[in-house]
């Protein structure tokens, strides 16, 4: 399991018996943390001992960059801790940093409060000491006030330590190309080396022959296996079933997610695209396969959109063990009225069953694009609720990442005539704004929805990454959006040359 690793701070000044109270309330204090973030998280809230020296600081944050399991660090300064001491190891220090701005105590003992309680519950301005450090340095780091029984606090720490977990995955994470982008597209270009170097993903390209091989060296034996697993789990149509006119479709489809799966797995590779232009001898454009590979949380995008993959295979680690789901998502089609406006969101066919209201159907129609055979693929309405749409754009000189705060919502007719997942929702603060302040901002077309996290995990995301992030929710105004824009374009250029 991944690890979070709690820091005190504290000074030999105070001596032996003081150090051992510190030590003592750090652990209760750890342990109330852990409590506190709950059993759906998955990480381990380790107590590290009491910091009181600058070796001991920077040895322990060298300890912390080179253990595969510590994903960040908390640091408290439950005493006076000298700030100086830690320049060296917030210096070396790289993994995800949060600073937990608490005390042992959540109400004072108002009545018996003398020195001794004083010299010992410090944090007050323990901890300003610490901040000044940071913010002389130039730390990037997450601050979080209050008592650790305070469900904001939990709240809020829990999604710092989401976003660790993701910048985390996108450090080692290998992406896996078949075929190039989609001919004369622009957004879903980009720089593989900044990325590489600004996210730590690496993407490498790979043959669509060698994909089309794998996909035909699957042995009936391994498609049989798959076929039965595909009867129990979904709603197959009729014809797709065994004895069903259009079986061997499905048996293809089965034969698409075998060959992925292996070519991934071979690659070390969590994350893939796939461009209907280039199919090479793949006699279907692979639908299913990619839909169940999502919901493995594989990440994944059309028409060879790196960028899209990457953020969703972040996104869905970051937010393992919550409800809902994670998906490559596009905006198609609007519903402009009657009532309120909404987005129709879906894609060719790759749309992850994770935010899936029912059991999705699975079904086999005509593409229209691609010159292959008829290809298969589930079919189903997203679940209802809040939720957001968040893209990723190659600006040149960064990275922009626009995020809208949505909610999806029930079509307001039934679609039986249309064979794709679909999402519709409405954005917040509303259709119009939404739209022009996206479009002003540059998103891109394909997005990641999710309504297993919210905008505070892809804010510290993009933290992490030092990333320019821009939100569109509720209180967003064309015009205030319009000068948040232009103070990033020249805070991004200034920052990026220092």
């Amino acid at each position: 399991m991944k690890q979070i690793w709690f820091l005190t701070g504290s000074q030999g000044l105070y001596g032996p018996e003081t150090l051992e109270q510190v030590a003592g309330q750090s652990k209760e204090i750890a342990t109330a943390l852990a409590d506190a973030l709950g059993d759906g998280l998955p990480v381990e809230v380790v107590w590290q001992p009491v910091l009181t020296d600058a070796d001991g600081i920077h040895r322990m944050m060298l300890a912390a960059n080179s253990d595969p399991d510590c994903v960040g660090v908390t640091a408290w300064m439950h005493t006076f801790s000298p700030a100086r001491m830690w320049i060296h190891g917030l210096d070396a220090l790289r993994k995800p940093l949060l600073h937990l701005h608490t005390q042992a105590n959540l109400e004072l003992p108002w009545s018996t409060i003398d020195m001794d309680f004083m010299n010992l519950n410090q944090a007050a301005h323990g901890d300003r000491e610490f901040g000044y450090i940071q913010a002389r340095m130039g730390v990037v780091r997450k601050i979080v006030a209050g008592h650790v029984s305070d469900p904001a606090v939990a709240a809020r720490t829990s999604a710092w330590v989401r976003a660790a977990l993701g910048w985390s995955e996108v450090r080692s994470l290998r992406l896996a190309r078949f075929g190039d982008t989609m001919r004369d597209v622009a957004v879903t270009e980009g720089d593989r080396t900044e990325a590489q170097w600004r996210w730590g993903v690496t993407v490498n390209g790979y043959a669509v022959t060698d994909l089309a091989d794998a996909v035909h060296a699957a042995t009936d034996a391994e498609v049989d296996r798959l076929v039965v697993e595909y009867d129990d789990r979904y709603d197959v149509a009729p014809e797709l079933r065994k004895g069903g006119d259009r079986h061997d479709s499905l048996r293809y489809s089965a034969r698409i997610e075998l060959g992925l799966r292996a070519l991934l797995e071979a690659a070390g590779a969590r994350a893939f695209t796939t461009n209907f232009e280039d199919l090479g001898a793949l006699r279907q454009l692979p639908g299913m396969a990619v839909q169940r590979l999502m919901a493995e949380g594989y990440g994944f995008a059309g028409e060879g959109d790196w960028k899209t993959a990457t953020l969703l295979r972040t996104l869905k680690v970051a937010g393992q063990g919550l409800p809902g789901g994670t998906s490559f998502m596009e905006d198609y089609t609007y519903h402009l009225g009657p009532g309120a406006p909404k987005v129709l969101g879906a894609h060719m066919l790759e749309v992850c069953p994770s935010i899936a209201a029912g059991t999705p159907k699975v079904e086999i129609h005509p593409l229209g694009i691609g010159d292959r055979e008829d290809p298969v693929r589930m079919v189903f309405d997203a679940a209802t609720g809040p939720g957001f749409v968040v893209g990723m754009s190659d600006m040149g000189d960064r990275f922009r990442l626009v995020l809208n705060e949505i909610d999806v919502v029930p079509a307001d007719e039934p679609l039986p005539r249309l064979p794709v997942a679909r999402a519709v929702w409405e954005p917040r603060p509303n259709l119009r704004t939404a739209s022009e302040t996206w479009i002003l901002a540059g998103g891109p077309h394909h997005t990641v929805l999710s309504t297993a996290l919210g905008t505070e995990e892809v804010a510290d995301l993009a933290e992490l990454a030092s990333t320019e992030l821009l939100v569109i929710d509720e209180d967003t105004d064309s015009r205030r959006f319009t000068r948040e824009l232009r103070w990033n374009q020249a805070y991004y250029r200034l920052a990026g040359a220092l």
